[in-house]
């Protein structure tokens, strides 16, 4: 027998179709009725606009929803929610789709850690390729500005070409990549201070034709300093991944990064852990090098999940083909990269 708790339960999940949230969060669940005698739900509902095509297609999906768990009629009214209801969901939409790419379908995904030489710009050009192989339109911004490598660990020789103002990102294994690499002689080093660095990642965000990309991941420079501060700033909505060892003093550096994204507000997608473990092709034992259980108690302590392990191994180069860090997608490690991928599109859904 239905109840008006699960008939609540149920609708609170629906979005309003103009505001983009849920029934729950603008209180436009108005009214449930339950005729219990013959299982007819009853129920009144309140959205931004009225009699429009995306009110009937909530109304649909709402009555196959409430069929789905056991009532075999539904009725449903709908109303406008009151003006001081709008105003303040329309406001909080604006700043919500504010972004440096002028697109509220893109979801930015910076990758952090706390310390240098934990493999975080492998999972990010990784990470990147896989979302790409799973048919998503994917960018890569390279924000370790005085540490850039994702151009050389992608195999990218060539550079990015400019038309009129605008910047083309080179693109690789689907994957539409710029760099600090592309803009100096000879690996010189960069020295710069904390302003100009700001400038850089500005003209990344809006200089470069980057298109209608999904996913913009950012791989970012170690710990929590002046670049990390203006993606916080330039970014209000991003996710965030921690990379780490399993070593614990990795871990426990790794949180600095984690805490940084949570006071911050960015939503922290969960910890990866690199250099899990070596395992021996020979006998197929596993030696934990760096240790053992660094990302677990990292993702226990910043409340997340590991999203995965990678064990040490490498590439097989290609070649003619070549991309020293990147890892086909029938490797081993290609394929926990594929599932890290769909975890995070996945989770970016809900």
């Amino acid at each position: 027998m239905l109840t008006e708790q699960q008939v609540y339960d149920v609708l609170k999940g629906f979005e309003d179709p103009f505001l983009h949230k849920t029934l729950e969060e603008t209180k436009g669940i108005l009214e449930i009725k339950i005729k219990e005698e013959i299982q007819h739900v009853s129920v009144k509902v309140a959205i931004a606009k009225t009699g429009t095509s995306e009110q009937l297609q909530l109304q649909m999906a709402i009555v196959k929803a409430l069929k789905g768990i056991g009532a075999n009629t539904v009725g449903i009214r709908f109303g406008e929610l009151p003006k001081e209801t709008l105003d303040r969901f329309r406001d909080l939409l604006q700043e919500d789709n504010k972004n440096p790419l002028g697109s509220a379908k893109t979801e930015f995904i910076a990758i952090a850690s706390g310390k240098g030489g934990v493999g975080k710009s492998t999972v990010s050009v990784n990470l990147a390729v896989a979302l790409a192989r799973l048919g998503k339109k994917v960018g890569l911004i390279d924000a370790d500005i005085y540490g850039f490598s994702v151009p050389d660990m992608m195999g990218i020789m060539q550079r990015p070409v400019v038309r009129g103002e605008r910047i083309i990102p080179v693109e690789r294994f689907g994957v539409k990549v710029i760099s600090m690499g592309f803009f100096v002689e000879d690996n010189a080093p960069v020295i710069w201070r904390g302003p100009m660095l700001g400038k850089m990642l500005n003209n990344f965000f809006h200089e470069v034709e980057w298109g209608n990309l999904d996913y913009l991941l950012l791989d970012l420079p170690p710990g929590t300093g002046d670049v990390a501060l203006d993606i916080h700033s330039m970014l209000p909505r991003c996710n965030e991944i921690i990379v780490t060892t399993p070593h614990p003093t990795a871990a426990f550096v790794a949180a600095r990064a984690g805490a940084m994204a949570l006071r911050t507000e960015h939503n922290l997608l969960g910890v990866i852990e690199n250099m899990a473990y070596f395992e021996s092709k020979v006998t197929g034992e596993r030696e934990y090098v760096f240790g053992r259980g660094g990302g677990e108690k990292l993702a226990e302590e910043l409340r997340t999940e590991v999203l995965g392990q990678l064990p040490l191994q490498q590439p097989d180069w290609n070649e003619h083909d070549f991309a020293p860090s990147i890892y086909a997608e029938d490797h081993r490690l290609g394929k926990i990269y594929t599932e890290i991928a769909q975890k995070i599109v996945d989770k970016l859904k809900k």
